[in-house]
Parts: structure tokens; sequence; C-alpha cells
């Protein structure tokens, strides 16, 4: 019969954690090293050491950290020259088919520490792995110590140590792709990434032919995601369709693809990209909250309903599924669609859209200081211009004009090319029109204190009663709001003439400074080219608004036509024919047909989940 140690290993080697388990007791245990002989505590240590991989792999963290602890506390009990000798890896375990104490191999106490880290950082607790971490000599670390050193340090926000650790990742193996990522979002360039690569010549100091066509397609992927963590999405989007050509139907590339299309709002290639790869590999989990959120913008709720119901029988602990839950449920509850979204971030605290669809949510329910919040933590983890739009309409929420123009500038800075960056600024102006006003009145307080010389630096210095840095505090925000939204809208179709919310927004104000004309004629141009259920929509408001009812019931039935599910086209439409029969729309319901379409949507909803 078999060292009962090799019988542990081949439970683990074949999956069969819980017998494992019990076998594991039995071993650490045993009545025959009970005595405190070196070679009985070591042993014991190596039962401990494979009973703790048994918990780990059960997910039984807080049991598998107490039971490496045993297994090190152990260790320091054996005198160091009968451990170092014979100390191994864990990782590559002496198998004997014999019984004799001189055959068993020690453990390392290093893979231990790891050991001990990883269930850690499985439980959220990065500071104490990391620390754990920290204790393992530099030199003794490989290739998966590095890996979770370098993630750490970005959990913690140890940029410069995390950027070293995913360098050293690449240094023993240049196929690390998770480190190739985290350093092109941590900035470092594409030439510093390439210089990390080993060469590997030939015996007759050339590169081996098949080794530089694998590495050309390695260089291309650290152009993409360079280009993409740079915001040159259109760059990265060319790369990655190049690398697609190469290797046809590889699901990563293609949720790449469709995650870049829908940054730069091409929502319904992003959804056939989606689909391409869910149709390669119909349990794929990675990204399929993005997709989620397509299909709702896109009223395909069928659809959604299906992915979700898929994605929670494929694997229901992944933060992913509770944003799609979030996105789901959105409709009917958003309190209890918040609370899944809450859920997604309780799961993985730097999961990305969890706080972007957080942010969504709060702002639907009024609570802009929590939305700014919410989509603070995503920025920080990575900005997009997701964040960037989430925090300028929460800081417009709350009347913050100055910190909404500092972040739409930013975002136009980070991504000079990018419509949606434009359009984001002529929003923050949009929405205070009022700012010539607010820098005359100003100006006038101040002009008794500082005179004739009020708007020069001297004048400021001057007059020692008020710093010139308040007044400058003061005046900025209001006289960069005096430029014009209409400019910032235009430019943005100058450069993207196909970005409908650039149109939808430069309609909407014409409407406000009342050219009612112009955003009709707008509209229509844009009807001529894009068949758009929100074109439509706003098109209709702008005829109700000018009391041309049945142009506004033409494109509301348009509208519904496009998009069955449109929620504001349902509406509008209802008001509208209020309107048409003499009822006034604002009158409120009777209860008993609220409570009936309640009950109705209760059992819709039920049966949709």
């Amino acid at each position: 019969m078999e060292n009962p140690k090799d019988q542990m290993l081949t439970l683990l080697d074949h999956g069969l954690f819980n017998s494992a388990q019990l076998l594991g007791h039995f071993l650490v245990s045993s009545s025959s090293l009970i005595s405190d002989s070196t070679s009985n505590s070591t042993a014991k240590a190596e039962n401990l050491v494979l009973l703790g991989d048994a918990f780990f792999r059960n997910r039984e963290f807080r049991t598998s950290i107490n039971t490496y602890k045993q297994a090190l506390q152990l260790l320091k009990m054996i005198p160091k020259q009968n451990t170092s000798s014979l100390r191994t890896s864990l990782s590559m375990p002496y198998r004997s088919s014999s019984p004799s104490p001189q055959s068993f191999s020690t453990v390392d106490e290093n893979e231990v520490k790891f050991k001990i880290a990883s269930c850690h950082a499985a439980l959220n607790e990065n500071k104490v792995a990391l620390l754990e971490m920290e204790g393992i000599p530099t030199k003794a670390r490989n290739l998966p110590m590095h890996l979770m050193m370098g993630k750490l340090y970005r959990y913690t926000r140890h940029t410069r140590a995390a950027t070293a650790c995913f360098k050293e990742c690449l240094r023993h193996c240049p196929y690390v792709l998770e480190a190739i990522t985290a350093l092109a979002e941590l900035g470092v360039s594409v030439k510093d990434i390439l210089s990390l690569f080993p060469q590997t010549p030939s015996k007759g100091g050339k590169l081996v032919a098949d080794h530089h066509e694998f590495n050309r397609w390695l260089q291309r992927y650290v152009e993409a995601q360079c280009c993409v963590s740079s915001n040159d999405y259109k760059g990265g989007l060319e790369i990655f369709t190049d690398l697609l050509q190469r290797f046809p139907n590889n699901v990563h590339i293609l949720l790449e693809i469709a995650k870049v299309e829908a940054i730069i709002g091409k929502n319904d290639e992003a959804i056939v990209t989606f689909e391409k790869a869910r149709s390669v590999d119909p349990y794929i989990v990675t990204y399929m909250d993005e997709y989620a959120m397509l299909l709702k913008n896109k009223s395909e709720y069928p659809k959604l309903n299906k992915l979700v119901h898929d994605l929670l029988n494929t694997d229901p602990t992944r933060p992913e599924v509770f944003v799609a839950l979030s996105v789901l449920w959105e409709r009917k509850d958003e309190r209890g669609a918040l609370s899944y979204a809450e859920k997604s971030i309780q799961i993985d605290e730097r999961h990305v859209t969890g706080y972007i669809m957080k942010g969504n949510l709060l702002l639907s329910l009024n609570r802009p200081d929590a939305a700014a919040a919410a989509f603070r933590n995503a920025h920080e983890l990575k900005p997009d211009i997701r964040s960037y739009q989430g925090l300028v309409h929460s800081y417009l929420a709350i009347s913050k004009v100055k910190e909404a123009l500092y972040i739409a500038r930013e975002a136009m800075k980070a991504m000079p090319q990018s419509a949606k960056a434009l359009k984001l600024v002529g929003d923050v102006h949009a929405k205070n029109p009022t700012g010539r006003e607010k820098v005359c009145t100003i100006c006038s307080t101040l002009i008794p204190v500082l005179g004739s010389k009020l708007l020069t630096a001297d004048a400021f210095l001057s007059t020692g009663q008020w710093p010139m840095v308040v007044v400058v505090d003061l005046l900025i925000p209001y006289i960069l709001i005096d430029i014009p939204a209409k400019k910032f809208y235009e430019s943005a179709l100058r450069l993207e003439p196909g970005y409908l919310g650039a149109a939808l927004a430069l309609a909407e104000l014409h409407v406000v400074e009342g050219r009612n004309s112009d955003a009709v004629s707008l509209l229509e141009r844009y009807l001529k080219d894009w068949a758009d259920d929100s074109l439509h929509v706003k098109l209709a408001q702008v005829f109700a608004a000018t009391n041309m009812l049945q142009e506004a019931l033409s494109h509301y039935q348009a509208a519904l036509r496009i998009n069955p599910q449109n929620e504001a086209a349902k509406k509008g439409l209802d008001r509208l024919e209020k309107q048409m029969k003499g009822i006034d729309p604002d009158a409120p319901e009777e209860d008993d047909d609220n409570e009936a379409d309640d009950g109705e949507g209760d059992q819709e909803e039920t049966e949709l989940l």
C-alpha cells in the first residue's frame, strides 16, 4: 500500500478535495507523529500544508490560513541545520513509495507564506496579504509571487512597486498577459514593455522563424493594450481587429474588441461582437455585465433576460452576474437594482462596472452626492468616459459647477479626439447659462474694494484686502462657462458626425434657447441618415412643446415602431393622447388603476426572472 501522504496528493490532483480533507485529518492526528522528533515534526508540518491545500481548494480560506500557520509554527521549532538541507518546494513534491522517515520532503516556508497570502487576497484582505508577501525574501520570489505582489501593490495604490513587480513577471516570462495589461494601464510605454522580453536566438545567432512570428503578435498585443489605456480607442480597435485575423474566434480578443466598440459608441457593433464571443463560448462571464448594459440601452429585454439566466446557471458568485441582475431589475425596482450593484462590489471591490452601475442608479434616485462617490471610486480604479460622465452629471446635480468643469476639461485633455469628451464640456456650459451674470455680480461687489484695477493681478496683490487666489477661485468657473455650449456640441459633431448624443444635446439646447425651428431642422436632417428611436422621441417632444400635436403623435408612433420598449416614447404618447382628448396629463390617476398596473408589473417581472 502506498504512503498515505502520496494518497493525499493523489486525491488533490484528482480534485477530490472533500476526501483529501478527511484523509488529512487522519494524517495530522496520527499517533505515530506525537513525539517531538525532528522527522515527526517535519512530517506533520507537511501533512498540515496538504490539509491546508484541501481547505483552500474548497474555498475554506479561514480554515486554510489557520492550518498553514500551524505548519509554519511547527517548522520554527525544527533546528535550522536539519531543515535547510532538505527543504524543497511543495509545488513539486517528492513522492516516495517507502514510508521511511528518511525519504520525506520538507515544506518551503516561503511557499506556505504565499499560500497564506493567497487566502487573504481571496478574502479581499489585501493589506494583510501584502504584509505576508513582503515577508518573503526578494531572491526567493518566483513568477506567481511576483504577479501576486504586483496585484496587491496595485490594489493598495503603491504604483511604483506594482510596476516593478509586473516588470519582473515579464522578465521571467513574456507571455504573462495579465502583467502586460497591468503595465499598460499603469502608463508604461510600448517600448519599455517590449524591452523586458528576453530574446531567444537560434544556434546560428538568429531568432527562430516560429518564435519571431509568435513574438510579432505579442508585440501587437502590447501596442493594442497601450493604445486603449491611453484612450486611443480607435488605434486599439484597429490592432485588435488585425489580431483577430491572425487568431479567428479568439474569445479574449473578441471581448476586448466588443468593450472598445462600446466605449466609442459603436453599440450595435459591440452587441454583435459580444454575441459572437458567446457563440464561441456560451459560458463566458467576463464583460457580460457590459453586454447587459448594451442590451438594456437597446431595450432588448428578452435577450437580457436570457443572458442573466445563463449567467446565473454558469457562476452565480461572479460580480458580473450581479451587475447584470442590477441592469435587469432597474426597470422595475431601482432600489432593488441598487442592492445588486452593491453586492457586485462586495464580491470584488475593484469591479469598475459595479461602481458605474451604482452611480447611475443613485443619480436616478436623486442621490447625487452618493453617486459622485461611486463614480470617483470607478475613476480611481480605471478612468474612462463613463466615470467622467458620471462625475460631471453628479457635480452638476449638486451645483458644483467648478468641479464639474474641471472633470469635463480633464476628460477632454485625456481624450482630445473624443466627441463624447467634447460633448461633456458642452453639457457643463449648457447647464449654467447664467455665467456672465454671476461674473458681473461678483465684479460689482469687488469694484468698491479694488477700484478700476479689478482685472489686473497687481491690483489683487496690492490691496491686501482680498487674496488673489480667492478672487480667481470665484471668477474662473463662471468666466469659462461663458463660452457657448453650442460650440462644443458642434465641434463634437464635426469630429464624429454620427454621434447622436451630441445631436440630441444640441437640439435640446436650441429648444431651451428658443430656437425650435433650428432643433427641428437638425433632428430631421439626422433622421435622413439614422432611423433612431431617440431622434423621433426628441422631435416629438419639440413638436408637442410648440402645440403641433399631430406631428408629435406621428413621431412618437415612429419611435415605438423602431423600439416598442422605448419608455420615453410610451410616456410621451400617453401624455399626448390625453392632451388631444382635452384631459389634463398632469392630473393624478385613480388608485385602482395604479394598483392593477402594479400587479401586472409584478407578475411580468416574476416571469422575467
